[in-house]
């Protein structure tokens, strides 16, 4: 058997005895993958809060069993759920360039300076638009969010004038950020969010594009003094939460009910509560240490301008997928709006 498989078998095995520890007896163990350490927001403050939502919701039927180590890179995890390598994933579309194309219209700039509103507004484009393009169809769709609105981070650098961005060196994960950053006139740098530190601190990137808490969640303040902060956000990145479809399929109709009461825009809303939180906590930990530069209006009309063309280039590509373009980006605006207002 290849190594990999070797290891995600004995983790999958590992993880099943440990659920079964104590003499459990769920009808039904969903094992969910993950690749992110405990104490992360993600983790702590919602996927393990939802995995015991399942359990309540189900009265005990169906339990969730998050792996103890992680069964491959985070690129792998969608094609994990795809081949029931395990039964629960979740990741960052952005982590597999060009597959999904409908993530475009939660990743474009200008959308909320709410997380918990951009999640919930993209979760009802998705229900409702979205998930026509078919590119979720191997899958169950349990949810699909956005972290909170990312900004670019420099040390050294003037942010008062667009100049100050053009020719840095930014890192930049998946998704459209590097587009974005590059139409700004910077040079993207692309590397995990884990070499953060090391491309910062050994000259590689001259700054990052990050929502506030993962700034402070990588200990990277010492690292920056500045941050031009747009309305609505540069970027955003998607996420998703799936589940094998064949054990979707397996689950009694009861159950499937419970779980959905609990996932989709639930999950979504308690997501993006938490990185609004998280954000917050990120923001007031770099008071007197970053210099928070709002992008004045001279600005946002120049940061517009330079976009255009790779917020075109995004939706001519979301329009091969057979999406309505502009009715899709109207319903974000509109559904990311009634969001914020607690409609």
């Amino acid at each position: 058997m290849p190594f990999p498989k070797l290891i995600a078998s004995m983790a999958i095995a590992l993880g099943s005895l440990l659920a079964n520890v104590g003499g459990a007896s769920a009808d039904t163990t969903l094992n969910m993958a993950n690749w992110l350490p405990p104490a992360h927001p993600l983790m702590k403050d919602v996927m393990v809060p939802y995995a015991e939502a399942i359990k309540e919701a189900t009265d005990g039927r169906v339990t969730v069993n998050v792996l103890p180590a992680p069964l491959g890179p985070p690129a792998a995890h969608f094609d994990f759920a795809v081949n029931g390598v395990a039964d629960i994933t979740y990741g960052v579309q952005g982590y597999n360039p060009g597959r999904f194309k409908t993530t475009a219209f939660a990743e474009l700039p200008f959308l909320g300076d709410s997380a918990e509103a951009n999640s919930v507004g993209y979760w009802r484009v998705f229900d409702k638009t979205l998930r026509k393009a078919g590119e979720y169809d191997k899958v169950h769709v349990l949810a699909v969010f956005t972290h909170g609105p990312g900004q670019i981070f420099t040390k050294g650098r003037d942010l008062s004038t667009l100049d100050g961005v053009k020719g840095a060196k930014i890192r930049v994960g998946g998704g459209i950020v590097g587009d974005l950053v590059k139409g700004l006139g910077a040079v993207p740098v692309e590397g995990p969010s884990s070499k953060t530190y090391e491309l910062l601190s050994s000259g590689v990137a001259d700054g990052i594009t990050f929502p506030f808490e993962s700034v402070a969640s990588f200990k990277l303040i010492p690292m920056v003094d500045s941050a031009l902060v747009v309305p609505g956000g540069l970027f955003n990145t998607s996420f998703y939460v799936v589940m094998n479809k064949a054990k979707w399929d397996a689950l009694s109709d009861e159950d499937k009910k419970a779980i959905d009461g609990v996932s989709g825009e639930a999950l979504a809303r308690r997501a993006g509560k938490m990185w609004d939180a998280a954000d917050a906590a990120g923001k007031a930990a770099m008071e007197g240490k970053v210099k928070l530069v709002p992008a004045s209006d001279t600005e946002m009309e120049g940061i517009k301008a330079d976009l255009k063309p790779v917020i075109d280039a995004q939706m001519a590509e979301a329009a091969k997928a057979g999406i309505d373009v502009e009715a899709v980006r109207a319903a974000m605006h509109e559904e990311v709006e009634k969001a914020a207002k607690g409609e």
